[in-house]
């Protein structure tokens, strides 16, 4: 809730479907998290290296301190952002960039979608689905692996607060 609300500052409540859809996104989240960590992401020296500055600077403000909840929260989401944006580039972005032949390939086999378009003029949007594509396969992938269980009693009454 503390990240839903973060991100929906002014909305004083919000329907079942919205935080179910909300639910859905974080969710995700979490899991390339999870799988960012399992691929040993958050060992990586570049990734301490910002999560460190990030930390001084946050102090530094001294809007928030480490004896505040907030901080924490703060922290952990940065942390976590940073490895879901490092897994993403190594699962996702990375694979479409120099891979023309991939990109070609997903064109080829999704041609009726690109109104009649050539491959030059529906690059940017092949390229936007096919990130798309392998995002989804990615969550289906990581969905399966790992077990979500949502308690919908409980989604209800975070519903009507």
């Amino acid at each position: 809730m503390w990240v839903y609300k973060k991100n929906h500052a002014g909305v004083t409540s919000a329907s079942q479907q919205e935080l179910a859809d909300y639910l859905e996104l974080y969710i995700n989240f979490k899991l390339k998290v999870i799988d960012a960590r399992a691929n040993n992401l958050d060992a990586d020296t570049a990734y301490k290296k910002e999560i460190s500055g990030y930390e001084s600077a946050l102090k530094a403000q001294k809007k928030t301190s480490p004896k505040n909840i907030e901080y924490n929260f703060i922290m952990n989401e940065y942390r976590e952002g940073v490895l879901m944006f490092n897994v993403s580039e190594k699962k996702i972005w990375s694979k479409v960039h120099d891979n023309e032949e991939k990109l070609l390939e997903f064109y080829n086999k999704n041609i009726n979608q690109y109104n009649g378009n050539d491959f030059s003029d529906a690059r940017g949007r092949v390229i936007g689905d096919y990130q798309q594509y392998l995002e989804n396969e990615w969550i289906k992938t990581l969905r399966a692996k790992y077990t979500v269980k949502v308690n919908d009693d409980e989604l209800k009454k975070l519903a009507k607060l």
